[in-house]
């Protein structure tokens, strides 16, 4: 089966993970597409094929003989897609040849402008799927699935040489879960690449530090009438937290190593408030001073206002992976050679964000992450390149088919 076959049939489920939910998975929905990728491993004659009760699909293709003796590999990509936008009752469009002009998107009458996305004035002359523009699509990371689906298929039915394959898709890494409960002792890879990027040849294995950091403000209410040196007002101390911050260290000012605070939500009246952010930085001494800055931002406020008035949570999410690959090279050394033997030029830029790979690799699985050839992933102007997945199964074929010695 072609790949983008396998890609439009897999956006047809509805798999949207729940940022709310806790339960694992965090939506039953998420198992709809599992039930299908289980079959189709058996069906393709994997061994090992398994659906766990947390939603998690597994299977091995095993080593060629006289190969056992190889590092074992492991292919990685998820199965839910981004709360962030409608995932549900997807309707693809399918651009035969893209004439590198803006793209109308017919369900919403809306366009995807060069101008927003300058990487279409590379994709002149691809096959492009897009939404309707009334969804997302799915390429994150239905993509990356049907790329491994693939090229675990054509590897099987070849005469390419190979040690050990395991191929496993999760659910819940949009809302930071993925690895929760993923099996290591029953996934037995030496090494992994997660398949969760754009551009086909980016080799990831940076990303940021990340944590998410909560302020609750307690306030003093009483008839405004008589407030006078009496109420406290934990709307009004909200929003002057909010504006002790630097006004340019936000996403809408960043861009690659640099770091920032977003507000993700705010919420109150007199009596209480909330305020919500995720803290990101690709540099730890970096990424420590910005949670010290909450710190002290907490101290100053509860001496201006009394003692518990501001208390702050933070929750550490996950860590830059770069300090577990650096001493595991040879994986990003491999998928390098692999990128260029398949005609292109490998990048790495860093990950404004995290990925499965970054906590599997803190796990003891060194695992950077691959391109797939989508964009604009998590809304509607999001697409996929069908001639960039075909080049992502090539890159796949040619990783496998050079193991290395254990």
């Amino acid at each position: 089966m072609r790949v983008e076959e396998r890609f439009l049939n897999y956006v047809s489920y509805w798999t949207t993970s729940d940022e709310n939910g806790t339960a694992n998975p965090t939506s039953e929905r998420e198992f709809s597409l599992a039930k299908v990728l289980e079959q189709e491993l058996r069906d393709m004659g994997l061994e090992k094929v398994l659906l766990s009760d947390t939603c998690y699909v597994y299977g091995l293709l095993p080593a060629t003989p006289g190969m056992e003796d190889k590092k074992s590999i492991g292919l990685i990509a998820h199965m839910d897609t981004a709360p962030d936008f409608s995932g549900e009752n997807v309707k693809p469009q399918i651009v035969e040849s893209y004439d590198g002009k803006d793209i109308y998107l017919a369900g919403s009458d809306s366009w995807i402008k060069v101008s927003d996305f300058p990487h279409l004035k590379n994709l002149k002359g691809h096959r492009l799927i897009t939404t309707d523009g009334t969804t997302l699509l799915g390429a994150d990371d239905k993509a990356g699935i049907a790329e491994i689906m693939t090229a675990v298929e054509e590897i099987k039915n070849s005469d390419i040489p190979h040690g050990d394959i395991w191929i496993c898709f999760t659910p819940d890494e949009e809302v930071g879960m993925g690895p929760n409960s993923f099996d290591l002792d029953y996934f037995k890879a030496d090494y992994a690449y997660t398949v969760d990027g754009a551009y086909e040849g980016d080799i990831a294995y940076e990303n940021f530090n990340a944590a998410s950091a909560e302020f609750n403000i307690k306030g003093v209410s009483v008839h405004p009438g008589e407030a006078k040196d009496i109420m406290v007002n934990a709307g009004l101390i909200a929003c002057e937290i909010a504006m002790k911050l630097p006004k340019r260290e936000t996403p809408a000012h960043t861009e690659d190593r640099q770091g920032f605070f977003h507000l993700t939500d705010m919420s109150g009246d007199v009596v209480s408030a909330k305020l919500s952010y995720i803290v990101r930085d690709h540099d730890k001494n970096l990424f420590e001073s910005r949670l010290n800055r909450l710190r002290a931002l907490e101290v100053a406020m509860n001496q201006k206002y009394g003692a518990n008035t501001v208390e702050l949570t933070i929750t550490h999410s996950y860590e830059n992976m770069l300090s577990v690959i650096e001493d595991n090279m040879y994986v990003v050394d491999l998928a390098k050679d692999a990128i260029f033997a398949a005609g292109l030029e490998p990048v790495s830029s860093p990950v404004r964000g995290g990925t499965d790979g970054a906590r599997l690799s803190f796990m003891g699985l060194p695992c950077p992450n691959l391109g797939t050839g989508g964009y604009a992933f998590h809304g509607p102007y999001e697409h996929v390149s069908i001639d960039s997945m075909e080049r992502v199964v090539t890159i796949l074929k040619q990783i496998v088919a050079n193991p290395i010695d254990k």
